[in-house]
């Protein structure tokens, strides 16, 4: 058996219970050296063997999964943060499949959760924007054509660059292509959660020259986007006149609905002037897509999500 596992984005702390168990289980552990914290190798037995995969390539590993395997040995592969993200996982498991090697996943914390926790940031602020573009930009690895990252930055979502700050000149220039402003907010977290942590915050006018200041070249990330100032809207979720699953809002007072005191057509929107009589039953509707939207009345609605 061979379980992939999330070491969590470096302070030792981070890393799941189950991972905890997994490495203190494991007969042998192949981790990356080079972004790994190597602390967690103390929840390892004495007697397991350790491999440091940034001296290896794939046939190497696969090589040492095999021989535990066939020895009846489980393998722990310890990789950074999340191993769904820039993890080079997939190879692996098709490799495993092909060769009948049971393996599990077991997630982690990515390190993009650690630097908006570093950031004291909210990634998704209601009227500012509720997409995270997680990208990077095009180096020895090549992106989709598509994937380009002038192309991304049209959206003016919350951006997080994996992989690029060692090319901070070329992402300011792509990221003003798009929808972002020179005055757009931006940081650098360089090594989140670890205890030589740094945060960077500027501009998207400035970034180049904060990674140059810094002499920031690798392990770090970049976040973009207005999630970083300091105008957004409050959200719903919690709001005494909105309905989830598990509480009934309460009415406003001198109000007709929650949302819309103006009786609107169905179709169009628009307003008619009149919220009485024939015209109350598109104002019902319009009240229940609202809902609808809102996640008021939705199965699913609950506490809101992650």
């Amino acid at each position: 058996m061979v379980d992939f596992v999330g070491a969590g984005p470096g302070a030792v702390d981070l890393i799941t219970v189950r991972g905890r168990e997994l490495i203190g289980a494991a007969d042998c552990i192949i981790y990356a050296g080079s972004l790994v914290n190597p602390k967690l190798l103390a929840c390892a037995r004495e007697d397991c063997l350790v491999y440091d995969s940034s001296g290896m390539h794939l046939e190497e590993v696969l090589g040492v999964m095999e021989r535990m395997e066939a020895e009846g040995r489980n393998t722990v592969r310890l990789h950074t943060g999340d191993p769904s993200l820039y993890g080079a996982v997939r190879e692996q498991m098709d490799a495993l499949r092909a060769r009948g090697i049971p393996f599990r996943i077991c997630p982690g914390v990515s390190s993009f959760c650690g630097a908006a926790a570093a950031l004291e940031a909210e990634y998704t602020l209601p009227g500012v924007s509720q997409s995270v573009i997680i990208t990077r930009l095009e180096g020895r690895t090549a992106v989709p054509e598509r994937e380009r990252l002038h192309l991304l930055a049209q959206h003016g979502a919350t951006m997080v660059l994996f992989l690029s700050s060692g090319m901070a000149d070329r992402v300011q220039e792509e990221l003003l292509r798009g929808a972002y402003t020179r005055d757009t907010p931006c940081a650098v977290v360089y090594r989140a959660t670890w205890k030589d942590e740094k945060v960077i915050r500027g501009t998207v006018g400035e970034l180049c020259k904060l990674v140059t200041d810094h002499g920031i070249r690798k392990t770090a990330l970049i976040v973009v986007g207005d999630v970083l100032g300091g105008s957004y809207e409050l959200s719903r979720l919690y709001d005494r006149y909105f309905t989830t699953e598990y509480r009934e809002g309460e009415q406003p007072h001198g109000s007709d609905t929650l949302w819309d005191t103006e009786e609107r057509d169905d179709e169009t929107g628009k307003s008619t002037g009149d919220a009485s009589g024939e015209n109350a039953s598109a104002l019902s509707v319009r009240y229940r897509r609202a809902e609808d939207r809102h996640g008021a009345a939705h199965p699913d609605s609950g506490d809101g999500g992650d």
